[in-house]
């Protein structure tokens, strides 16, 4: 997800926390759990190294730090950091950091970047496809969330708040639900299969690639598939040259599901057609020849 939505779920998520017994230093205690927990997987953009020590470039963001055998370690370090600063003692401190970092990683899986989250057991990097980035479901349920529980006690906010979880929960479940049995149909039509959410909910885009042909599809269980996009990879290039020359190369084909190959007079490259949008895609990585 992008960095308001998972800003957003830290700030649902301390509001679905009943803090009716709790002082003002715990409030805030609370508030840095679930806000920070939200976004330190995302450190790696800061720090831009990954888990391999590569310099960050797009492509292998969401790596280690998204992992999900990271989480306790990132709830440690929240808890220790609460205590800290604002000297609380309180051991549920520590899961509401632990419960903010997995749903950081988790609603990380359903996009189609994908996230290294059996990190640092397998490189493989876990992509659903069935939710975008940015998804604005998410944003009106917790807009409308706040605007509800304005207009109830104090003490029972936090109740409408959770509500809004379980809806956020179910959006997840119906659009994955949708994406399942889309990407299975183009199972039997493609070798290889990737899914992308549209911004719309119940669209999808699939990608799927035949021998080394590249189709890109606008797809729902409430319409008739329409090809958008037909590619053609020249897989029979020789990639060694391409792959020595530019590192990055080598890195993209290892880290998307299936890549489309350019073969010009002056150009040997490869791009990630996920990521196709008016007429190239901007995963692409070339050399001149």
């Amino acid at each position: 997800m992008d960095t308001i939505t998972h800003t957003l779920f830290g700030l649902t998520l301390y509001g679905a926390a009943n803090r009716s017994n709790m002082d003002k230093l715990h409030k805030r205690a609370l508030l840095l759990t679930t806000v920070v927990g939200s976004q330190i997987p995302d450190i790696d953009v800061v720090v831009n190294l990954t888990e391999t020590g590569r310099i960050m470039q797009q492509m292998w963001h969401r790596g280690l730090t998204h992992s999900f055998f990271l989480i306790p370690i990132w709830g440690i370090v929240i808890y220790y950091l609460s205590r800290l600063l604002f000297k609380v003692k309180d051991r549920r401190i520590f899961y509401w950091a632990l419960l903010a970092v997995f749903i950081h990683d988790t609603s990380d899986l359903f996009n189609t970047w994908g996230t290294g989250y059996i990190e640092p057991f397998s490189s493989y990097r876990v992509t659903f496809g069935t939710i975008p980035i940015v998804d604005f479901v998410f944003w009106f349920l917790m807009l409308a969330g706040f605007i509800v529980s304005r207009k109830k006690e104090a003490n029972e906010r936090y109740k409408v708040f959770r509500v809004v979880w379980l809806l956020m929960i179910a959006h997840v479940a119906i659009q994955s639900a949708q994406g399942y049995i889309i990407y299975n149909e183009a199972k039997e039509k493609y070798e290889d299969v990737a899914l992308a959410a549209g911004f719309v909910p119940t669209q999808f885009q699939v990608i799927g690639k035949d021998g080394n042909e590249v189709e890109i599809v606008k797809d729902s269980i409430f319409i008739k598939p329409q090809v958008e996009h037909r590619l053609i990879s020249k897989d029979e290039a020789d990639l060694a040259r391409l792959f020595e020359e530019n590192p990055r190369a080598k890195t993209l084909h290892e880290w998307s599901p299936f890549v489309v190959v350019v073969e010009e007079n002056d150009k040997l490259g490869i791009y990630d057609p996920r990521f196709y949008r008016n007429g190239e895609s901007f995963l692409y990585e070339f050399i001149k020849k």
